[in-house]
């Protein structure tokens, strides 16, 4: 079908007196062709005035569109099995044309931010290589709207801690606090969705400390927050892809690096520099409090027997003197302070992940040879070894091969030989012993019958044969 410039270009020519024949070898057309426009004498293209080979079956498509869950190929095979002569080219054509099956395409919006007025926040889960192990970590990102200046850094959860952390970190790198604060509908920071949202008090108290507000889009409206959905691509294909590192601290150094240098490059869709426009938004920005309070929670814990304190399933090492004594623990960013009182306090570099390590300090562990002696496990088998130091080799079997808690075994044989007289007592178990049986249930009954035998004879009445 021609178009409207080649129908438009055939009457101009006609208009100049050039002869069909020029007119169709110029225009590479068919003379049938060229003769059928001048025919006409309109530059509009005809419209098609011809049924639709799908019309017919309409109603039919509308029926099997939600029992095929959307599928066109199984319309299409239930159509001809139902006996339409109906193609896969015309059915998507038509449904296409008509809009079934589909929504219709909307056009993509676009927001437009004045300098300082607004900052986008969101986290994505990545896998990252540290210290030669695979793990997941969360991606924690911020932009800054109007110059799309980058910063993000990785930790291995991110609760209310962490993101206060993390935002600390971002407005530091800034300089500055925005109007407001764009985030996802997240519990870490509020309540509510969109509109509707609440801060939770930390999070509000935590904002007006540095003079912006949170704010949160509609739930679904993901292209409300695309400044800060885009670059999530680009660090995982960019910064992580052949990337290994040594510690988390290591990551977030390079993370930090890395944001340096890629807020320096020209931006294609920009025509710009990140950092050129920060120069602008810079003073637009609300600058931040004179004294910025450190991040930290705070914990209390009782140390334990061996001298450590767990938190997050890690154990960290404290003065031998304060075994037993409940301390407050204050966990920041870094470090973690243990504090017994205004006068005594420890500190131990904080490890990122609950991994049961142990951290010990070198000051917290005793001088060779002075280690505190370790308290008798079993006290009881003491006691056996005093009263019937004869039974030592079969204590030591016992502990070995019991089925029982090594415990309450030694507690029933401490019985035994607390109430039974000891020739039994001794022939009983080295008659156990020679038949490798430790079941003092077994054992007891041994002894009853020899101190049956041994202590209560009874001789039979006279004229009766024993």
């Amino acid at each position: 079908m021609l178009t409207q410039a080649q129908r438009t270009t055939i009457l101009e020519l006609q208009a100049q007196k050039v002869s069909l024949r020029e007119m169709a070898r110029v225009l590479n057309l068919s003379r049938f062709t060229v003769r059928k426009v001048l025919r006409s004498n309109s530059a509009q293209v005809p419209l098609l005035a011809r049924p639709e080979k799908a019309e017919p079956y309409r109603q039919q498509i509308l029926e099997l569109l939600p029992g095929c869950k959307g599928n066109l190929v199984r319309v299409q095979e239930e159509l001809a099995a139902q006996g339409a002569k109906l193609s896969y080219q015309a059915l998507t054509a038509f449904c296409r044309r008509h809009g079934i099956g589909h929504a219709p395409p909307v056009a993509a919006g676009r927001y437009d931010f004045a300098a300082g007025e607004e900052l986008q926040h969101d986290t994505s889960p990545h896998e990252v290589q540290v210290a030669g192990k695979r793990r997941r970590a969360q991606t924690a990102s911020a932009v800054l709207c109007y110059s799309h200046l980058l910063f993000f850094q990785l930790y291995p959860t991110f609760q209310r801690f962490d993101c206060k952390v993390f935002l600390t970190e971002a407005l530091r790198y800034f300089r500055g606090a925005p109007q407001r604060v764009m985030i996802d509908n997240t519990h870490v920071v509020l309540r509510g969705t969109g509109r509707e949202m609440v801060p939770v008090a930390e999070m509000a108290a935590f904002a007006e400390r540095f003079g912006f507000r949170f704010v949160a889009h509609e739930r679904g409206d993901a292209n409300r927050s695309a400044r800060v959905e885009r670059p999530f691509w680009f660090i995982e294909n960019n910064f992580l892809a052949g990337r290994t590192f040594a510690s988390w601290p290591d990551l977030n150094q390079q993370a930090r690096q890395w944001c340096d240098r890629v807020n320096a490059t020209y931006k294609k869709h920009l025509r710009a520099i990140p950092r050129e426009l920060f120069a602008v938004e810079q003073n637009h920005l609300r600058p931040l409090p004179v004294w910025i309070p450190e991040v930290y929670r705070l914990h209390e814990r009782i140390v334990d027997v061996e001298g450590y304190v767990a938190l997050h399933s890690n154990r960290y090492s404290v003065p031998l003197s304060w075994l037993g004594r409940r301390v407050q623990v204050r966990e920041s960013q870094d470090k973690i302070e243990f504090q017994l009182d205004a006068r005594h306090l420890v500190t131990h570099p904080r490890l990122a992940e609950a991994e049961h390590q142990r951290h010990l300090l070198p000051e917290h562990r005793p001088p060779r040879g002075q280690a505190s002696s370790r308290p008798d496990p079993h006290p009881e088998e003491k006691t056996i070894l005093q009263v019937a130091p004869e039974l030592a080799t079969y204590v030591v079997a016992l502990k070995q091969r019991t089925s029982k808690l090594v415990v309450l075994a030694l507690r029933h044989l401490l019985r035994l030989v607390r109430e039974y007289p000891r020739e039994p007592l001794r022939a009983a178990v080295e008659e156990a012993a020679r038949y490798g049986l430790y079941d003092l249930d077994r054992l007891e009954c041994m002894i009853l019958r020899r101190v049956t035998q041994d202590y209560f004879r009874c001789d039979p009445p006279t004229g009766e044969s024993r």
